[in-house]
């Protein structure tokens, strides 16, 4: 088998369990008062120095556009699960900042998220196939872009 059939089997490999782990979490997502999508906005925030950030950082961390991106992020406005502000040191930004209300529910719902997660993929992989492929995932997204000289 050649470099390029390896490295596209495996491709979609990896393509294909990513979208049948992500379909069975996202039917078993265990809030109403979020969307999945609307909870990864409050993950990265979570993640982020007083858990708040700039939404173009957030896009870094997202698979969505910065148009969808501020949608999702006027809905959690609207609901009282982050605040807006603008950036003092740069009048077009906008800084989004989770809310005390936003981070309980976020850590509700993170909770019950996570046992979800446990029992697909660690259901599915004993602990050093767990390992491997976080180390393998991590290889990947840390690689070399496309392009680049060896």
């Amino acid at each position: 088998m050649s470099e390029t059939s390896m490295a596209v089997g495996a491709w979609e490999a990896l393509f294909r369990a990513q979208v049948s782990v992500m379909r069975e979490l996202t039917e078993c997502f265990p809030t109403s008062e979020i969307s999945f999508n609307e909870y990864d906005v409050l993950f990265n925030l979570s993640n982020q120095p007083d858990r708040r950030a700039r939404i173009r950082d957030l896009t870094r961390h997202l698979l969505l556009t910065q148009p969808s991106i501020s949608r999702l992020v006027d809905r959690l406005a609207s609901k009282g699960i982050v605040e807006k502000t603008s950036d003092p040191g740069d009048g077009r930004g906008i800084i989004v900042t989770m809310t005390d209300e936003g981070y309980d529910l976020y850590r509700r719902t993170a909770i019950s998220h996570a046992e979800a997660i446990r029992r697909r993929v660690g259901g599915a992989l004993d602990d050093d196939e767990l390992a491997s492929l976080a180390e393998l995932c991590t290889k990947l997204r840390l690689g070399s872009p496309v392009g680049a000289d060896a």
